[in-house]
């Protein structure tokens, strides 16, 4: 590690090593800020990769390559298992950089590390997953087989909202399919990469499989634009995913690009309610609303469904406790960024201009100690429609929206017709009403007195 006037700098890493490259600009040494969000302060300073760092992480990967993709997938697999170890051993040490850098409490940081070492685990079954099919005589004296190929170097560009888990989610399959991954996780909050990288080397993965390079849009444009990068994955805002699978499908890759989300929940008369609204409470206030599986809107059948919901989440909301997320007390942290805490009072701002009651107001939030950090409250609409911006954009931040409408089919028509997914839940007793909501409603994910349908 270097230091930059006391702070920490951190670098890349390349090779099996941690690398602190000369930056865009090459005289530069250009670095970005690393703040604690519970402060407002900056924590660290953080390299910016440039032409020479990325040049030298893609020929570390492919050089690894030879080798690796010749690795039997057992053995794979056992670097794969002593990572999950690791990973299970240095968890308080991972949730702590995720917390100082996030800001999520401990507990939201802990649930997403399991999450990601939910995808180890599964990556350690690779050599029954890599088999291939053979079939004898599909035609005259021919035999046909199919079997499964590594693609070479491919890179993962991660949003700051699961600095582990959305990592996670890409590398650990990539490489135990036998390719080389570069990983470019988000600047806000790059420790945990770094943590993870380190610790995949000291479980016994060759030097130059796994690499990560920090920098902003221009190392991105480099990665996408690289001809010897075969494949991309990428997580984050709906334009920069339209962005990114235009030019990296334009150079020839493989692009899997996931946008935002806009996640409705319907509440029918017949629902446990107190189920109901406790799902309601951690799907759309946990992390702080920053996840794009959060269920942002709840669409009540009936009016006296509605009063109801409305009354229960509001006692909640207002009793949530908010503060660094250090304390284990905290229900919520602070937000990413004052950027993003700015973005959210504008979308309080707009729903109260058009019309929606604002029944909790998080906003002028003030933490004793912590004045300066990016706090604010759960935030709760009622009479939320479809032509307001608070429901038709994703705002990503502790909101809740409760819609009222008169049947299952107008909750399902709402949902129907927005822009976004990803996922949807019904609260019912009613077998038949769940049958009928989960055959005919148009999302991907679907959940049934479930609010977060992650699998």
């Amino acid at each position: 590690m270097s230091s930059n006037k006391g702070l920490e700098t951190l670098g890349h890493y390349i090779g099996g090593r941690e690398s602190f490259g000369v930056g865009i600009g090459i005289d530069s040494g250009e670095t970005l800020d690393v703040y604690n969000p519970a402060t407002g302060k900056v924590s660290k300073k953080l390299s910016c990769a440039g032409s020479a760092e990325l040049e030298e992480a893609i020929t570390t990967a492919s050089i690894a390559f030879a080798a690796w993709r010749n690795t039997p997938p057992q053995k794979r697999a056992q670097v794969l298992f002593r990572f999950k170890q690791l990973l299970e051993a240095n968890a308080d040490d991972i949730c702590a950089a995720i917390t100082a850098e996030h800001g999520k409490v401990l507990d939201d940081a802990r649930g997403e590390l399991i999450r990601g070492i939910e995808v180890v685990e599964y990556a350690c079954g690779i050599s029954e997953l890599l088999k291939g099919e053979h079939s004898k005589n599909a035609g005259p004296e021919i035999d046909s087989w199919s079997e499964f190929q590594a693609l070479g170097i491919v890179a993962g560009i991660t949003p700051f909202n699961f600095p582990a888990m959305v990592p996670m989610w890409m590398f650990p399959m990539a490489i135990a399919c036998g390719n080389t991954f570069i990983l470019k996780p988000s600047e806000r909050d790059p420790s945990a990469a770094l943590l993870l990288a380190k610790l995949f080397t000291e479980a016994g993965l060759p030097s130059g499989v796994f690499n990560v390079v920090h920098g902003d849009r221009r190392v991105v444009e480099m990665i996408l634009d690289d001809p010897r990068i075969q494949a991309v994955s990428f997580v984050g805002s709906t334009p920069i995913a339209e962005s990114i699978y235009q030019r990296a499908s334009n150079s020839g890759k493989r692009v899997q690009a996931l946008g935002g989300a806009k996640n409705h929940a319907v509440i029918m008369p017949d629902a446990d309610l107190d189920n109901a609204v406790n799902a309601l409470m951690g799907a759309a206030y946990g992390s702080c609303g920053e996840r794009c599986m959060a269920i942002s809107v709840a669409v009540c059948v009936g009016e006296e469904t509605a009063d109801k919901v409305v009354a229960e989440l509001e006692k909640r909301v207002r009793a949530l406790k908010v503060g660094p997320g250090t304390d284990t007390e905290n229900d919520m942290g602070p937000l990413i960024s004052a950027d993003a805490l700015a973005r959210i009072n504008d979308y309080l701002e707009q729903g109260l201009d058009q019309g929606a009651n604002l029944i909790v107001d998080g906003r002028s939030l003030s933490i004793e100690g912590f004045e300066e950090g990016y706090f604010i409250g759960g935030c709760l609409f009622d009479e939320v429609t479809e032509s307001m911006s608070i429901h038709s954009d994703e705002i990503f931040g502790p909101v809740l929206c409760v819609m009222r409408v008169k049947n299952i089919d107008q909750a399902m028509s709402i949902i129907n017709r927005h822009e976004y997914g990803n996922g949807t839940c019904v609260f019912t007793r009613d077998g038949a009403a769940a049958r009928y909501f989960s055959d005919h409603i148009q999302v991907g994910m679907v959940g049934v007195n479930v609010a977060l349908p992650v699998p």
